[in-house]
């Protein structure tokens, strides 16, 4: 688990804000985003492909929406709980190279995984449609794996893919 298990996380975002009572809040959070590539290039913007508790293991700061009072946050890596990682996630881009062909039969396009910052409101009694804090290219948006369709060749990164620390990885759930 990250540092809020569902429990935890539930209970400080049903709590609301103690300084101002507003019941919304805005969670950051480092959440799956599948990209299609071509030529090693974005053809598209991405799609999320998380689940809750997915979310809820990615969560490294929670503000109040109203009044900015921090009501959780970690400097620890959200993917492999290393300390100060948080910085290296977010300021640093992907070290993991894509392609510009598959290896395996020289295919031009590719689907990858991404971890990519994100934010989203939680209190307004919707479900929380997540926001990307960073696009492919940019510091904070790290590539996990790629795969081709055309061969099913993938390629995993066996370190942390957001602060580069060295394996073995969590489970995540």
């Amino acid at each position: 688990m990250g540092r809020l298990d569902e429990k935890s996380f539930e209970a400080i975002v049903s709590a609301g804000c103690p300084a101002c009572q507003s019941a919304k809040v805005e969670i950051k959070s480092f959440i799956d985003r599948r990209v299609l590539l071509m030529l090693a290039d974005p053809t598209d913007a991405g799609r999320w492909v998380h689940d809750g508790e997915k979310f809820v293991d990615g969560t490294y700061a929670i503000h109040c929406a109203s009044c900015a009072t921090l009501l959780f946050e970690t400097p620890d890596c959200p993917r492999c709980h290393s300390p100060g990682g948080l910085a290296k996630a977010l300021g640093e881009t992907s070290r993991m190279p894509i392609p510009k062909r598959c290896a395996g039969c020289n295919e031009l396009e590719l689907i990858a995984l991404a971890l990519c910052p994100a934010s989203a409101r939680y209190g307004t009694g919707e479900t929380p449609k997540p926001k990307a804090l960073a696009e492919y290219g940019e510091p904070g948006h790290h590539m996990v794996a790629y795969a081709c369709e055309s061969c099913d060749a993938a390629v995993v990164t066996q370190k942390c893919p957001l602060c580069d620390a060295p394996g073995p990885l969590r489970v995540r759930p």
